[in-house]
């Protein structure tokens, strides 16, 4: 009694799990299904744009996305050999049978055609961003490999030409639809002919000229710009099923190293391409949260970029090589004896001017602190023997005071001989324009003297 109560929990444990592995297959066709619908409901574009968008909509980190929407198509072999390969050769073979034998290798090579034409139209559904065009597909006579090429297309660019080329393809077909066989008829056809070989043509220049290196490179930098501090081996993991198997982590550290990344213990960083087509707007904002921008006791400009840490040792290397500029101070001791401070800071006063010039329109909160430090460096580099300068140096000092404390209540402004109803008369005395009119004056006489 207790052997047979024992098997029939095992057969209803088997049953359980048979259930549960059932409905996960469901659950992932469903979900694939999602997704797929989801990629054909967007417009042409970029498949690395698509991924940050399914990323966002759906909450999800970029490495997932990417491994959801990787488009796997793979060209399947046989002892070396495609599978029309192996078609002819069975049919060469079946030559030298007879009888049922024959048949039954017939049979065979039937079903094989079956399966692999079945697997030709699955291959032409995965490839979201023109599976619709699948009948004109169809009438290109794609192979399995051209469909491997297809899939591995990335850029908007190709694929809006491809997609060119099919729809020209298609406007000619349906002018010559019940059409009688005459020489418009055949003139149309030789069109046809010439469409799909411009097709094949772009397909085959597309793949020869991208190879697997620069495609492993364009990965590896992608993942770092989305993932900072990725490793090697996450890099290597987040590749696309096509560029993982013809890899591995060290080559990837090696493609890494050479697309001058940066590197710290193992972590790589490099500052995003939409950061760098606007660096000064970046590097403003970052100012005005974690930066700093004032002047010493000897009224000498100052500005720094503060970041903690490994991920903040390597962004202020980032920004030293995207800047071109500025002094690094890297692995500091904090104060609070916590994770190792690194700066970046400007000392002299071309490259304070220089980065606060470009960084001006993009201030919120240290624009005031910006315009002190312009009004300084210039009396000091073009007027500092004016009667008035040592004056204005000195309120311009008091003026930065103000601005980096003024959020704190009780800070006292006496300390450096003003207070907070002196304030507006401070800035009343900008001397800006005063050096404008001398500065035009002077230009004026310079070209009097040289007529």
């Amino acid at each position: 009694m207790v052997g047979e109560k024992g098997q029939k929990l095992r057969e209803l444990a088997d049953k359980v799990d048979e259930v549960e592995r059932v409905e996960g297959e469901q659950r992932e066709i469903e979900e694939d299904l999602k997704t797929q619908k989801w990629l054909e409901q967007q417009p042409l574009d970029n498949h690395d744009n698509l991924v940050k968008l399914y990323a966002e909509e759906n909450k999800l980190s970029l490495t997932t996305a990417k491994k959801n929407l990787d488009i796997q198509l793979k060209q399947y072999q046989i002892e070396g050999k495609d599978i029309p390969k192996l078609i002819k050769d069975m049919r060469m073979y079946r030559r030298t049978l007879k009888g049922k034998e024959k048949e039954r290798l017939t049979d065979s090579i039937d079903n094989l055609i079956k399966a692999y034409s079945d697997h030709l139209d699955k291959s032409i559904d995965k490839i979201y961003w023109i599976n619709k065009y699948k009948p004109l597909i169809k009438d290109m006579v794609c192979s399995e490999s051209d469909l491997v090429k297809l899939g591995n297309i990335d850029d908007v660019e190709t694929r809006r030409e491809l997609i060119d080329k099919l729809c020209k393809y298609w406007e000619v077909k349906l002018d010559r639809k019940d059409m009688p066989l005459n020489k418009e008829y055949v003139s149309l056809s030789k069109e046809m002919t010439k469409s799909k070989k411009k097709f094949k043509s772009l397909l085959r220049k597309q793949y020869t000229t991208v190879g697997t290196k620069d495609k492993l490179k364009k990965s590896i930098m992608q993942s770092v710009c989305d993932n900072p501090g990725i490793s090697s081996r996450e890099m290597y993991e987040a590749l696309p099923e096509r560029l993982r198997s013809k890899s591995s982590p060290r080559i990837v550290a090696h493609l890494a190293k050479s697309q001058n990344l940066t590197n710290v213990n193992g972590a790589f960083f490099k500052l995003n391409d939409e950061i760098k087509k606007d660096i000064y707007a970046y590097t403003a904002a970052f100012i005005d949260s974690d930066g700093y921008i004032t002047m010493d006791k000897n009224k000498n400009p100052r500005v720094g970029l503060v970041a903690t840490g490994e991920r903040g040792k390597a962004f202020m290397l980032e920004m030293h090589k995207s800047l071109g500029g500025g002094r690094l101070h890297l692995d500091q001791k904090s104060p609070q004896d916590t994770r190792p401070v690194n700066r970046l800071n400007f000392y002299s006063q071309d490259a304070v001017r220089d980065l606060l010039t470009k960084c001006r329109p993009h201030f919120r909160m240290k624009g005031p602190n910006a315009d002190i430090l312009l009004e300084l460096i210039r009396i000091k580099k073009s007027h500092k023997k004016e009667p008035w300068a040592e004056t204005r140096l000195d309120e311009l000092f008091k003026l930065m005071k103000y601005h980096n404390h003024k959020d704190d209540t009780k800070y006292d402004f006496t300390q450096h001989g003003f207070d907070l109803d002196s304030v507006k008369k401070l800035e009343g005395n900008n001397k800006m324009s005063r050096m404008d009119k001398i500065e035009s004056l002077i230009k004026q006489n310079g070209n009097v003297h040289r007529r």
